[in-house]
């Protein structure tokens, strides 16, 4: 099989199960283990963490293998999109650590979190010079 060919099964199942539009989730909703809300004393946060929650920086390799699969750069920006909103109205500037499983997917964890910021950045520039040398 083919790189590319099995990279868009891997982003596919990705999306398919895992994909919110603030990260990926760190488990399937399906899954009997799955919370969708990151709440509760602090055990049941500390469970929560990789039980469902949705971590902002997983977005940046997603856009990454999703920019090497499918090489369609305008669908790779609308993953970025969602944290515009995030930024203006929860953020203040910044981005969240994590957000709940469970739309809204409400923002929890530390309001700024250098790692989700960095990940945004650094995939939003991989884009930019991927835009930049096509044209």
């Amino acid at each position: 099989m083919e790189d590319r060919e099995r990279a868009k099964q891997v982003v596919n199942a990705c999306a398919d199960f895992l994909l919110t539009p603030y990260g990926l989730r760190t488990l399937q909703e399906r899954d009997i283990n799955y919370v969708g809300s990151y709440k509760g004393n602090f055990n049941q946060r500390e469970y929560a963490l990789h039980q469902g929650t949705v971590w902002a920086w997983l977005i940046g390799p997603f856009i990454g293998a999703y920019w090497y699969a499918y090489q369609d750069i305008e669908t790779a920006y609308t993953f970025l999109e969602p944290f515009i909103d995030h930024l203006t109205n929860h953020g203040l500037g910044t981005i969240s650590e994590i957000f709940d499983g469970n739309a809204p997917h409400r923002p929890r964890g530390a309001f700024a979190f250098a790692l989700s910021v960095a990940e945004i950045l650094r995939v939003w520039a991989e884009l930019e010079r991927a835009r930049y040398s096509e044209s």
